[in-house]
Order: C-alpha cells, then sequence, then structure tokens
C-alpha cells in the first residue's frame, strides 16, 4: 500500500511545474472529445493548448515536406485557400474534418448504400474524416478499400446472434475505468475516446466518438489508473491506447508517460496508434523530441492498406524509427478491404520499407454490425500460408483472434506439422512438399567432470 500512495502523490497535472493558460488548464480536466469538439468552432485557435505548445507543434520545415500526388490535386480543389503552414497543421485537419455524409457530398458522390445511412437509426459510431485522409481516396468509388473503412453503408444496421457491444469483454477485466487488466502481466491502459478518423469496423465502437460523459474527471481516470498500475508490481508492460492517445496534446502525453516512468516495475511502454497513417501532421519533430525521452517505448500502428503508404506516412514512420522507437503494425482483416494475397503482401512490404515491423494480423472482431467487413477464418490462414516462405519471414505478421468474452488472442497458423510417429515429426514446407525430422529422446548430459576417459564414446 506504501508503493500506491507513493505514486499518487507524484501525480501532478501539467500546468503544476509548467505555465499553461487557465483555458488549457480547463481543456485538461475533461474528455479529450469535448476539447476536440471545440475546433469546429474556432478554425484559428486550438483551445486545449497553449500558443506556445501550438507553435512547436507546427512544422517549420513546410516548404521541404513530402507531398502525395493525389493529396496535393485534392487540396488544390478542395482546399485552395488553405496555407501550406495550416494543411501540415494536425490540429488544422483536426477542425476540418468532415463529420456529416451531408459535408462527405462535397467531395465525392455517395453510393445508394452510403445514402441509405442517413435514414436509419440504427448506426451510433459516428464518422470523422480528416481532409489528409479523404484525399486518399475522394476519388474512388464506394468499394474502394480506405473508403470502405471510413464512410459508414447500410450494412452497418445489420446485426447478427453472434455479435456484441463489447465482444472482448474489455468491460468486465476493467478494474477501474479506463484501464483493461486482462493478462497477468500487462495492462492497457484507455486514455481517451477521440479518433481522427473512426473506422468502422473499430472494436471500441461502443465509446469511440461520443459525447457521454465519465464517471469521473480525465484527470481522476488517469489518477486512478496509474495507482492501480502502481499497485500491481505484476505490471511490466503498459499499452496506451484509446481512442487515440496520440490526439492528447505534447503535454497531456508527457505527463502520463512521465508518471508511468516513475513506477518502478513498468519495465516498457506501448502506444496503440493510427496517427502516422491517418494523421501523419501529428508526428511533429516536437512530439518525437518528447517521446524520445521515455525508451524503451515502442509503437503499434494501425495499418489497414497499402494506399495508406504515402510520402506523408513514410515521413512521419521516419521520424519515430531514427528517434528509435520500435515500430511494428497492427492490421484488421477485412472483406473487400484487404482480404487478398497480393494486397496484403504488398502492404507488409511496404511497411518494412518505412521500417515497420508487421506485427499483428487480426480477425474482424464481432462488433454489432461487423457482418460486411468479417472474413471466414480460413482467409486469414490462407493470407499467412501465402507469405510464410514466400517472402520475407519480416513481412509475416501473426495471425490472431481476439477471443470473444476476454479470453486473449490466440494465434491461428496453417498446418505444417502433417504428424508425429515413434521418433519423428512429419511436416510440410511452403511448397507442400513431405519432410521427416528425427525427433528421438537426447542424452542427458551433466555438467563438466562427468567424462571420464575409458567411457566408450
Amino acid at each position: 500500500m506504501g508503493q500506491k500512495s507513493a505514486v499518487c502523490e507524484s501525480i501532478e497535472p501539467p500546468g503544476s511545474s509548467t505555465s499553461l493558460s487557465s483555458l488549457a488548464k480547463k481543456t485538461f480536466e475533461h474528455p479529450v472529445h469535448e476539447q476536440l469538439s471545440l475546433f469546429t468552432a474556432n478554425t484559428s485557435v486550438n483551445p486545449g493548448i497553449t500558443a506556445s505548445v501550438a507553435d512547436k507543434g507546427s512544422d517549420p520545415r513546410v516548404p521541404g515536406k513530402p507531398v502525395n500526388a493525389g493529396t496535393a490535386g485534392f487540396r488544390e480543389r478542395f482546399f485552395s485557400a488553405a496555407t501550406a503552414v495550416e494543411w501540415n497543421d494536425w490540429m488544422w485537419q483536426m477542425r476540418n474534418r468532415i463529420r456529416s455524409l451531408a459535408e462527405l457530398t462535397h467531395f465525392l458522390e455517395l453510393s445508394p448504400e452510403e445514402k441509405a445511412v442517413d435514414r436509419s437509426s440504427g448506426i451510433s459510431l459516428p464518422m470523422a474524416i480528416t481532409p489528409y485522409y479523404l484525399s486518399l481516396f475522394y476519388d474512388r468509388d464506394s468499394c474502394a478499400p480506405l473508403r470502405k473503412s471510413m464512410v459508414p453503408q447500410v450494412f452497418e444496421t445489420l446485426y447478427s446472434p453472434a455479435e456484441a457491444q463489447d465482444p472482448l469483454g474489455e468491460e468486465a477485466q476493467s478494474p477501474v475505468e479506463g484501464l483493461v487488466h486482462r493478462y497477468p502481466d500487462r495492462a492497457l491502459l484507455l486514455v481517451t475516446t477521440t479518433c481522427s478518423n473512426y473506422c468502422r469496423y473499430c472494436t471500441r465502437s461502443r465509446v469511440v466518438g461520443n459525447s457521454e460523459r465519465h464517471a469521473l474527471p480525465q484527470i481522476d481516470r488517469w489518477k486512478n489508473a496509474l495507482a492501480y498500475i502502481g499497485a500491481h508490481p505484476e505490471i511490466r508492460d503498459v499499452l496506451v491506447s484509446g481512442g487515440d492517445p496520440l490526439l492528447l496534446s505534447d503535454d497531456q502525453l508527457q505527463w502520463l508517460l512521465g508518471n508511468l516512468r516513475k513506477i518502478p516495475h513498468v519495465e516498457m511502454i506501448r502506444i496503440g496508434t493510427k496517427a502516422p497513417m491517418a494523421l501523419p501532421q501529428r508526428i511533429t519533430p516536437h512530439l518525437v523530441k518528447m517521446l524520445r525521452k521515455y525508451h524503451p517505448l515502442f509503437m503499434s500502428i494501425h495499418a489497414t492498406h497499402p494506399d495508406e503508404i504515402t510520402p506523408e506516412s513514410s515521413e512521419a514512420c521516419t521520424r519515430l524509427a531514427d528517434a528509435g522507437i520500435p515500430l511494428g503494425s497492427q492490421t484488421v482483416l477485412l472483406a473487400g478491404v484487404n482480404d487478398s494475397a497480393v494486397t496484403m503482401r504488398t502492404l507488409m512490404h511496404k511497411l518494412l520499407t518505412i521500417r515497420v515491423r508487421p506485427y499483428y494480423l487480426y480477425q474482424c472482431d464481432p462488433i454489432l454490425g461487423s457482418g460486411h467487413f468479417r472474413t471466414p477464418v480460413h482467409a486469414g490462414i490462407d493470407i499467412i500460408n501465402s507469405l510464410r516462405g514466400f517472402t520475407s519471414g519480416y513481412a509475416v505478421p501473426t495471425f490472431v483472434i481476439d477471443a470473444p468474452g476476454g479470453g486473449g488472442k490466440i494465434p491461428v497458423m496453417p498446418e505444417y506439422v502433417l504428424s508425429r510417429e515413434n521418433d519423428e515429426v512429419v511436416l510440410r514446407n511452403f511448397n507442400n512438399d513431405r519432410f521427416v525430422y528425427p525427433d528421438e529422446k537426447g542424452r542427458a548430459v551433466a555438467c563438466s567432470g562427468t567424462f571420464r576417459e575409458g567411457d566408450g564414446i
């Protein structure tokens, strides 16, 4: 209990040692979705952060920044009044997100499946798409992978008995608000319910993007979660997720990471984010400089399709990798989006070229209204079969099913062991050739000093 109180005493919100404005202090105490809702009300000032921090967040190297050709054309056509500094400011991107189908019609023609959403009341997950991310698919039809993953379709109103609001049982494994303790030595810290773009297949669609008031103010939720971690010395690994934690301000992130680092038994910290792919403008030099203070720090990046690998996302990942942050990818297998061997292989290869190591390939979780996204499990097995042996081992993620009800991630692999007979294991390789490995019991040999001349060896 002494350790718990020590951790609690060390927790002070940012602003205790730095001069944040009273408005910044106020917004720190409220859910991030409330801060970001203010973005659309004022397009010139970010109300959730001081001017000095906002200035540091902007990238002074705007003229030399890489630009995707499609993005450049989109900006010229729809946002010609925006300066390069504004376009490359992540807070400008957030303020100018497209939040409704009515707004979206200014950029693309809706399909019947998309138009029908307006006549349906069964979709609770809001829509939000940054101008940058929209530029990656605005000129494609409704079957385009990124468009399908971001623009709601009426199929989201169709539920099956196997689907659930909380299919992974996170709420049942949450000892304090905002923290999930499923695995013995790891904890999941959910610090926000806001994302820059809302993926239509999101596991946490029950909570992300909504304006529901929490039982406790944000700072109190964080303090309680940190106190829990401090009181459980078995927790050596903390995954900071949400929502997207990189939508917190630099000061908020620094406060969280700094207090996690004060807990002696926390060996490693991971951040789960889609920002490098969906909002690469967020990966500023100032952010990266701050993050590198908290090594060992890892980052799991949500990557969906090869179309996300652009000059902008490549630069974002390069900055993070150059700061010594190991990068891994997490990809959800989605029907009609990335469920072909060619698409998946291309994605994995492109990720490696920007120093992101493929980590997990997820079977789509059975959230409500996800039937049009979910593939048969054998589709994922077939994709792994198409990768193993046909490309670099580094390019092969682990295919997992996150077990419904909170059972955790279970690897699902092709069958390479055909049989075990006597002292032999019969195997197949990637070409389906058969091989036999001698599996005889080895001799038990003790430490040195037991061998004597004449032992007959």
